[in-house]
C-alpha cells in the first residue's frame, strides 16, 4: 500500500464528491487528484526525488493536505511541521532533516523569509493560500496532470515526523508505508468507518487528524477543515455537516464540555470521537459521554509507534458507574491486534500483570528508525523492543495504565514539549542562577508548563518577562503558564538538582504523575 493509493481508491468509490471542503470552497476527488499530480510533477520537475525531503508549515487551509498528497505522489518525503511552533524549533526541523522544499501558509511568511536562506540545498518554496507566482493556487491551476507511477517498497520512508524531545532537541522519525499501513489497519480493528464518512479536522492536519484524512480518503469520505480549532465552531460543524469522525485531544473536549453552546446542537451523526495525546480524566470522560453518546475510542501510541498501539474501544467505554468496571476509563485501553505490548524492568525483563515498569512495543506499526541518528535509534531498541518512555502496569484483564513518565516530557494539550529546550531559554537571562521546567496539573490543558527559578543573589526579573523571551524564542505553545521563584532549589549532595522532588509538591493528591 502506497498513501497516495488511498486517494485513488477514494476516486474511484466517489469521483465527483467532495473530498475536501472548509465551508466555503469545496475540492471534489477528481479536482484533488488532478491537484496532487501537478503538484508531483512540478517536484519532480525541480529534481526532487524519493530521497528529497518536503516540508509543510502551515495551520489548517483547505489546500494544506492537497500539498501533502502532491508530495506523496511525488515520492518525496513529508516533513510536518508544526505552524505554532517557535522560530528556533521550525529552523531545527528545516536544517537538521535536510529539507529540500517547502510549502507554508502566508501567515508565516516573516518568520520563515529569515529562517529559509538558511536550509542549504532548498530547491524553492510555495505559498499555500493566496494566488501569486509562487503560491499552490497558481500551481495546482495549470500543468501536467498525469498519474505518476512511482514504484514504492512497503519499507521506504515516506514521512519524517518530529519527536517533541525530551533532553535535547527533537528527532526525526522514519515512517515507512508499512507503519502507516499497520496504524490505518489497527484503527479499523477498534473503530469501523462508515460507507460515506465525515471527517472534521479540528486539530492540526499536521498530526492525527491528518491520519484520519487518509482514511476518510479511502472511503470516498468528505473533509472539513477547520482553519481554527474554535470550541463553538467545532460544536456547530458537527451538526451542520453531519460529522461521524473526529479526532480531538483531551484539552479540546474540555474546552467543548465549558461551551456555553455545548447543549445547543444535535451530534446524533457522530459515529467515532478519538482521543489521544495525554491522559484524560475520568469525571470529564464520563460527562462528554453523557453528551456526546457512546462514540469515544481512545489510542496510545507517539510519534515512534503512531496514534493506536493500544485502543479503548467505544464499547469498552460503556461501563456501570457504580461497578469495578469503571477503573478501565482511566486506561488507554488493550493492545490492539497488529501490535505487542508489553511492561519492561530496565533490565529488559517482561513483567507480570500489576508490575510498574516502562510501556514497550513491538510490531510493524513502529519506526524505521531516527533521521541520520543510529546512536538514537539503538539507545530507544534495546533489547528488541521500543521504549515508550512511559511507566505503567498492565491488568489481569489485559488493560495497560499510564502512571508516570520516564523521561522528562511534558503533555500539554496532546503536544510533547521538552522542558530542557526552555530551561535553556531560560537559563540565558542574566538574572536566572539556575531554573526547572515541569508539567503541572491542569484540567483545561492536563499538564500546564511552569518554571521554578532560583535567581543569581541581588539579581530581579518579572513573570512576564521570563514568559516573553520563551515566547519569543520557542513560540507561545511553550511559554511557561507559571513561574515561581524560589529562594534555592532542591539539590542532591552533589549538586544535582531534584526535578522529580519538586514535581511532586504539585502532584502530590493526584493518584499518577501525569
Amino acid at each position: 500500500m502506497r498513501l497516495a493509493d488511498l486517494l485513488d481508491r477514494g476516486c474511484l468509490l466517489n469521483p465527483n464528491g467532495v473530498a475536501f471542503t472548509d465551508g466555503a470552497r469545496s475540492l471534489t476527488y477528481v479536482e484533488t487528484r488532478r491537484a496532487a499530480d501537478r503538484i508531483a510533477h512540478r517536484l519532480r520537475a525541480l529534481g526532487l526525488d524519493s530521497r528529497s525531503v518536503v516540508a509543510v508549515c502551515s495551520p489548517n487551509h483547505l489546500l494544506t493536505f492537497v500539498a501533502v498528497l502532491g508530495i506523496l505522489r511525488a515520492g518525496c518525503l513529508w516533513l510536518p511541521i508544526n505552524a505554532r511552533n517557535g522560530r528556533d524549533e521550525i529552523a531545527h526541523a528545516l536544517v537538521s532533516h535536510e529539507a529540500r522544499f517547502a510549502f507554508y501558509h502566508s501567515s508565516l511568511s516573516q518568520l520563515l523569509g529569515d529562517l529559509l536562506p538558511q536550509v542549504d540545498g532548498l530547491a524553492g518554496t510555495a505559498v499555500i493560500d493566496g494566488d501569486g507566482d509562487d503560491t499552490l493556487s497558481r500551481w495546482i491551476a495549470e500543468g501536467d496532470d498525469s498519474p505518476l507511477d512511482l514504484d514504492q517498497d512497503p519499507d521506504d520512508v515516506v514521512a519524517i515526523r518530529s519527536t517533541g524531545g525530551t533532553t535535547g532537541p527533537s528527532k526525526g522519525v522514519m515512517i515507512t508505508s508499512r507503519n502507516y499501513a499497520t496504524l490505518f489497519a489497527s484503527f479499523l480493528s477498534c473503530a469501523a468507518m462508515p460507507a460515506s464518512p465525515v471527517h472534521l479536522a479540528a486539530a492540526p492536519l499536521s498530526h492525527a487528524a491528518g491520519t484520519l484524512c487518509f482514511l476518510t480518503l479511502a472511503y470516498g469520505g468528505v473533509n472539513v477543515v477547520l482553519p481554527k480549532a474554535v470550541p463553538e465552531d467545532i460544536l456547530a460543524s458537527i451538526e451542520r455537516h453531519r460529522v461521524t469522525h473526529l479526532f480531538l485531544p483531551p484539552t479540546l473536549i474540555y474546552m467543548l464540555l465549558s461551551s456555553p453552546q455545548i447543549r445547543s446542537h444535535d451530534y446524533g451523526s457522530l459515529r467515532c470521537l478519538v482521543y489521544a495525546g495525554a491522559p484524560m480524566s475520568v469525571d470529564r470522560l464520563q460527562e462528554a459521554l453523557a453528551v456526546f453518546g457512546p462514540v469515544f475510542v481512545q489510542g496510545f501510541g507517539q510519534a515512534e509507534a503512531p496514534f493506536f498501539c493500544t485502543c479503548l474501544s467505544a464499547a469498552e467505554h460503556l461501563v456501570d458507574p457504580t461497578s469495578e468496571a469503571v477503573k478501565r476509563l482511566a486506561s488507554c485501553g488493550r493492545a490492539t491486534p497488529f501490535s505487542r505490548v508489553a511492561i519492561m524492568d530496565d533490565g529488559g525483563r517482561l513483567l507480570a500483570d500489576g508490575e510498574v515498569g516502562e510501556v514497550v512495543v513491538r510490531g510493524d506499526i513502529v519506526m524505521k528508525g531516527y533521521y541520520r541518528n543510529p546512536e538514537a535509534t539503538a539507545e530507544v531498541s534495546r533489547f528488541g523492543w521500543h521504549h515508550t518512555g512511559d511507566i505503567g502496569y498492565r491488568d489481569e484483564e489485559g488493560y495497560f495504565y499510564i502512571v508516570d513518565r520516564k523521561r522528562d516530557l511534558i503533555i500539554s494539550g496532546g503536544f510533547n514539549i521538552a522542558p530542557a529546550e526552555i530551561e535553556r531559554v531560560l537559563w540565558s537571562h542574566p538574572a536566572v542562577q539556575d531554573c526547572v521546567v515541569i508539567g503541572v496539573p491542569d484540567e483545561r490543558w492536563g499538564e500546564a508548563i511552569k518554571a521554578v527559578v532560583e535567581l543569581k543573589p541581588g539579581a530581579t526579573v518579572s513573570e512576564a518577562e521570563l514568559q516573553a523571551i520563551c515566547s519569543e524564542r520557542l513560540g507561545s505553545m511553550k511559554k511557561p503558564r507559571t513561574v515561581e521563584f524560589w529562594p534555592e532549589l532542591p539539590r542532591s549532595p552533589v549538586g544535582k538538582v531534584l526535578k522529580r522532588e519538586i514535581r511532586a509538591r504539585f502532584w502530590s493528591s493526584s493518584n499518577r504523575a501525569i
